[in-house]
């Protein structure tokens, strides 16, 4: 890392992507190996779930067996249970992330349980975390409110932050699934996370549903938080919401816009967009983002723009 501000930018495009997309094993490698070749260090490989619920990731055990284990890099995943906690450990995961839902009504419908209910499963798994070499966190989805219903503010984070912290969970991913918060709820809903865990403990994920995922960036900043989840060409979907806009922020708009705000991200820009449009091009669908079609800011003067159509 440069003597720069810097971030930690966590690629979600290999569970995110493919939980929406049929692809083969080979292809999900692939795109882990050009990330890694753009410098990005952390990834959420796929999601030890159910292979009949969510047919793309269930080959999770093949992607985590077949991607080259180097320093540095940090391998995550989903569980939504102690079984797939247990897969999870045995393929070697660094780190998982519980599923819990802050929405009741998807809570339900995405794995059959509430969210007390989630939270009693979270304790059991947490108990059996603590007896094997792996980091149990949580996602508290639809943080700031959806699929349907309306916003979340702190209020509603509160009871859930001292459940979770009373069964010692206290690295948390929040995520705006629904892409409901412009920068001030942003800033209202990580300032209530922080007064109860470090931000070092705390990841957003921003889906870019509603156009403002790149406007939170900034506030997230100012902060503390350093841990950001993106998905390549704004790449993601979830079979439990057919047609929704699901994907998360584009990694390479987001890393142009902290680069060019002086926040080092370590990823190689040129590179990375190399790997989106391979994605896009291997998924079939256009994918999301405008430095990939309109190239990135030239950084001297002659530089040409990199245009992609």
């Amino acid at each position: 890392m440069s003597e720069r501000e810097a971030v930690r930018i966590r690629e979600i495009a290999p569970r995110l992507a493919f939980q929406d997309h049929m692809a083969p094993t080979e292809v999900k490698v692939e795109l882990v190996r050009r990330l890694v070749e753009a410098g990005v260090r952390a990834f959420e490989l796929s999601s030890f779930v159910r292979p009949d619920l969510i047919k793309g990731l269930a080959d999770a055990e093949e992607v985590f067996a077949a991607v080259p284990r180097e320093p540095g890099l940090h391998l995550g995943c989903c569980v939504g249970n102690l079984r797939g906690l247990a897969r999870a450990i045995d393929a070697g995961a660094d780190s998982a992330s519980f599923l819990l839902s802050a929405d009741e009504d998807f809570a339900r419908a995405n794995i059959g349980r509430s969210t007390m209910d989630s939270l009693a499963e979270l304790e059991r798994m947490a108990a059996y975390a603590a007896d094997h070499r792996i980091q149990l966190g949580t996602y508290v989805i639809f943080a700031w409110g959806g699929p349907t219903g309306p916003a979340r503010g702190p209020d509603d984070l509160e009871p859930l932050a001292r459940r979770l912290l009373g069964i010692g969970v206290d690295r948390w991913i929040l995520a705006d699934s629904s892409g409901y918060a412009a920068p001030p709820q942003i800033r209202e809903l990580v300032t209530a996370a922080l007064a109860h865990i470090p931000a070092e403990n705390l990841t957003v994920q921003i889906h870019d549903a509603r156009g403002m995922g790149l406007a939170a960036l900034l506030p997230l900043l100012d902060l503390g938080v350093r841990n950001i989840d993106t998905a390549l060409a704004g790449s993601g979907g979830h079979p439990a919401m057919p047609g929704a806009q699901g994907g998360g922020i584009c990694t390479e708009d987001a890393v142009q816009l902290l680069e060019l705000s002086g926040v080092d991200t370590g990823i190689d820009l040129p590179r990375l967009l190399g790997a989106a449009n391979w994605l896009a091009d291997e998924l079939g669908v256009p994918g999301k983002g405008f430095v990939r079609r309109t190239g990135p800011v030239p950084d001297r003067p002659g530089q040409p723009l990199a245009f992609r159509w």
